[in-house]
C-alpha cells in the first residue's frame, strides 16, 4: 500500500524524515524533492564495473546548465531523507519527463531504513537547460510486512552528497 500525502505528513519527524520539509511540496500521495546545484560526470568514455571510475564535479550556475544527450549526469536531491518502517520510492515528476529528462535509470527503489541524499541518474533525449532548486522528483512510501531488517549500513547509506557507482567494491569481496 502507498501512503497518502496526509499519511506522509503525519509521519514527518518520526518514521519519515525529510529535511528541509516544506508542506507546500506535499502531493496527494508523494512529496516533491528538489535538485541540488552540484553534478558529477564520469571523465572516461568507457566505464569499467570493476573500477572506481573517475568523475568531474560541475556546479549548476544561477542561469542554468544544459544537459546534453548521450551523457550521464549524476545529481542529488537537496533534501536529506530517512525512513523507518516504510519503503521509500523515487520517481521523476511528469513535467520533467515531458521535457525528455529521465532522473533515474534503475535506482528508484529505496531500502527501508535508508538515510541520506538521493543520487539522481540524469540523462536527456535532447539538450535541455536545468536549474538548481527545481522540484525534480517525487518520493513516495510503501508499507512493508513485518518483521523486516532495516538497511543500516552499506556503500550508499548515510551519504553526504552525490554517489557515483561503487559496484567495484562488490568485486573486492
Amino acid at each position: 500500500m502507498i501512503l497518502s500525502g496526509l499519511a506522509i505528513k503525519n509521519h514527518i519527524g518520526r518514521e519519515i524524515i525529510i529535511e528541509p520539509f516544506d508542506e507546500t511540496r506535499l502531493n496527494p500521495n508523494s512529496y516533491n524533492l528538489s535538485l541540488h546545484n552540484e553534478l558529477l560526470t564520469y571523465t572516461h568514455d568507457t566505464l569499467d564495473m570493476r573500477t572506481d571510475n573517475p568523475t568531474q564535479r560541475l556546479t549548476i550556475p544561477p542561469e542554468g546548465f544544459t544537459l546534453m544527450p548521450g551523457k550521464l549526469y549524476l545529481g542529488r536531491t537537496a533534501e536529506y531523507t530517512r525512513t523507518e518502517g516504510y519503503i521509500p520510492m523515487l520517481e521523476g515528476r511528469s513535467s520533467i519527463g515531458r521535457l525528455g529528462i529521465c532522473i533515474h535509470v534503475t535506482a528508484g527503489f529505496g531500502d527501508v531504513g535508508f538515510a541520506g541524499y538521493w543520487t539522481l541518474e540524469l540523462f536527456c533525449v535532447q539538450p535541455v537547460r536545468i536549474y538548481a532548486g527545481v522540484q525534480i522528483a517525487q518520493i513516495y512510501y510503501h508499507t512493508i510486512s513485518q518483521p523486516y531488517e532495516p538497511y543500516t549500513k552499506g556503500k550508499y547509506q548515510n551519504n553526504e552528497g552525490i554517489q557515483p557507482s561503487m559496484l567495484y567494491k562488490e568485486f573486492l569481496i
